[in-house]
């Protein structure tokens, strides 16, 4: 006998989940229903005074915990981020030009140089 509803069993743990008889052996319905009328009291009281008791406390350890990374990622990761990529972008600029004052003119004299080999097929 399921007492769950499919609603239930995917957001919470059901009875038969945790006390589930095999098909071979059951006991007496009055000892099954009584069993799980227990349970799910006990199971509902408890969390019901788990969350007065710790659910406002947590909810305050959790919203400042949240409030800081937000803080964080506004005021200190973001800006240095900018700035960083600003600096990137002069770095890129100055290797750049480097590279144009080095490396150019020893690539564009490869070039012409290789530019004046002729290939002629001889058969």
């Amino acid at each position: 006998m399921s007492f769950c509803s499919s609603e239930e069993r995917d957001s919470t743990v059901c009875y038969e989940d945790v006390l589930a008889e095999p098909e071979g052996s059951h006991s007496i319905d009055c000892v099954w229903k009584l069993s799980y009328c227990c349970f799910n009291c006990s199971k509902g009281c408890c969390y019901n005074l788990l969350a007065i008791f710790c659910g406002i406390p947590s909810a305050l350890c959790w919203g400042f915990e949240f409030a800081i990374i937000a803080f964080y990622h506004i005021w200190y990761l973001t800006p240095c981020l900018r700035a960083y990529m600003i600096n990137c972008g002069m770095m890129q600029k100055y290797f750049e030009a480097c590279l144009r004052c080095c490396i150019g003119p020893v690539c564009e004299t490869c070039g012409l140089f290789f530019s004046q080999i002729t290939v002629k097929n001889v058969s």
